[in-house]
């Protein structure tokens, strides 16, 4: 059996060592949380503060029955552990799969390979190439809802504007990239349903679609430095490592569900947010410098994803209890994000907050490769947003997402333009 250290101190440590270890098998568990599938806007937050106070690291019976990490120092450690693995099951519900497909399902070293493809054509000189196509997205939708008698600010502006975003940087037309991002969604509540037959479609159609993707790059002459397609490809062609066409179609596939769910996620929470904050929006129209560092915060507060889970090769102890081999512990990024042992007046937003070490993209091997696309995406829609407008507020109930990507799926809004000297 082995301990899991967990950041803690040397004493913390000794005392965890000696304390009683929960060692009760599953039969003889009993459920302790529930996640909760019917949410409003910050619902889950509060669930997640009352359990980690009194059952930081508890088992749920739901999705075929999990572990949930909501520390901070518990999901740090987990997913820098190698000892805790992907490739059994990457995310809670486990989703059945005919095979594993990369990034995702890899752990290293195999893993590796993927990630020196793919970090490359995410760097920040390549994702900026696109700015100002993301830019006339974001001002054309925002011009619309302003125009429109009635406005979402998921429906009229994040996820149109994901989809736009994605498109361009794949080189891909934008209606194949809505297409991705609908089965996307219907994928996603499929899980939650554990609904192994329309999972199964979806899965189908994502692959026939990667695979459209894959060849309709390569004959418009992909180039392996800018381009995910190229790049997967001439790893592929390299004897050096284990990538085949096959795989590099299947790391598409997982590429283009996951390039569009998370920042739709947290921008429609950003817009969420500041209707909410007419104070807010009022400084950061004034003083637009200050949007990257409220673009940080905004991500501490709205991490998107709670279900990335991962899995003990042995026998181990976390918190007490003991995590037995392949039992999937899902990383509750959102309630890490909020704990007050690593962020003081955690549920605040906190302008320029020091050392503001969020765990919205993931730590590890498996932090997510387009943090910095994520991050331009959020600084223009919200520039964009502010710019042509001179207030904005909530006209309806905000309708949240389901347990796999936590955001809202709807966001009733009315927008004052901006006067015509702003502009």
């Amino acid at each position: 059996m082995a301990t899991c250290p967990f950041g803690y101190t040397s004493q913390e440590q000794d005392a965890a060592a000696s304390a009683p270890v929960d060692t009760r098998t599953r039969s003889e568990r009993t459920g302790e949380w529930s996640p909760s599938l019917d949410e409003t806007f910050g619902s889950a937050h509060r669930d997640y503060a009352a359990l980690r106070q009194t059952d930081p690291f508890p088992w749920s019976e739901e999705f075929g029955g999990f572990w949930s990490a909501m520390t901070y120092d518990d999901v740090v450690a987990i997913a820098q552990d190698d000892r805790f693995i992907t490739s059994v099951q990457n995310v809670v519900p486990h989703v059945p799969r005919s095979s594993r497909r990369p990034p995702l399902h890899f752990d290293p070293p195999e893993h590796t390979a993927y990630r020196e493809a793919i970090d490359p054509v995410m760097r920040r000189a390549v994702v900026k190439s696109h700015e100002s196509t993301f830019r006339a997205s974001a001002e054309e939708l925002v011009a619309a809802m302003i125009d429109g008698e009635r406005a979402d600010g998921v429906a009229d502006f994040a996820a149109p504007f994901v989809v736009d975003c994605f498109a361009a940087f794949l080189g891909v037309p934008v209606d194949l990239a809505r297409e991705v991002r609908e089965i996307g969604v219907r994928y996603g509540f499929a899980i939650q349903d554990m609904d192994d037959e329309v999972i199964g479609q979806c899965s189908t159609r994502l692959y026939e679609i990667a695979e459209r993707v894959y060849r309709d790059r390569l004959a418009a002459g992909a180039d392996p430095s800018s381009d995910l397609v190229g790049s997967l490809h001439a790893a592929a062609l390299d004897p050096a490592n284990h990538i085949t066409e096959r795989t590099a179609i299947a790391t598409i596939r997982q590429m283009i569900v996951a390039g569009m769910g998370a920042p739709q996620a947290v921008l429609g929470s950003c817009v969420v947010h500041l209707a909410q904050d007419p104070d807010l929006q009022e400084h950061l129209r004034r003083h637009p410098a200050d949007l990257p560092a409220a673009i940080e915060e905004f991500l501490r507060l709205h991490a998107p994803y709670r279900v990335f889970a991962r899995t003990p090769r042995e026998d181990t102890v976390v918190h007490g209890r003991l995590v037995r081999q392949d039992e999937a512990v899902a990383l509750v990024f959102p309630s890490a994000n909020r704990d007050s042992a690593a962020f003081p007046r955690p549920d605040e937003f906190v302008l320029h907050r020091k050392n503001n070490s969020h765990l919205a993209f993931g730590r590890g091997a498996h932090k997510c490769p387009a943090a910095t696309m994520g991050r331009l995406e959020l600084l223009i829609a919200l520039e964009v947003l502010l710019e042509r407008t001179s207030s904005f507020a909530l006209a309806g109930d905000v309708r949240m997402m389901n347990w796999l990507e936590y955001g809202p799926r709807a966001v009733p809004l009315s927008l004052a333009p901006a006067n015509a000297a702003a502009r």
